[in-house]
């Protein structure tokens, strides 16, 4: 009979926080500092990140069909790749010497 018992589930304490506050908002019981902490979870974790940007993009962009996609889990997001220095350099200085016009027009003075 041992085989019908739920499967455990690990949880880090900031996943089983992020559910609690995440339950928090839905309810609209959540405070301010309820907020603010379940923004720096979300900021701070990347695994925690990767889920809710999963769920938001999925959301949107298949709101209006009644069928979603045959395998959703094949959706991957990149995460961002980081710089080296000169990349860093070279970046500062195009947005340093880059101009935007009010008709949105971008001028490169490079």
């Amino acid at each position: 009979m041992g085989y019908f018992r739920k499967k455990l589930e690990r949880r880090t304490y900031s996943q089983d926080r992020y559910y609690i506050l995440i339950k928090r908002q839905k309810e609209g019981t959540a405070s301010l500092n309820d907020l603010t902490e379940l923004d720096e979870i979300i900021n701070r974790l990347p695994d925690i990140r990767e889920k809710v940007l999963r769920e938001n993009f999925y959301e949107e962009e298949h709101e209006d069909q009644s069928i979603p996609p045959a395998n959703p889990t094949t959706d991957h997001l990149l995460s961002p790749k980081r710089k080296n220095l000169p990349e860093i350099i070279r970046s500062f200085f195009h947005r340093l010497f880059t101009v935007h016009e009010a008709d949105n027009n971008i001028i490169s003075l490079l």
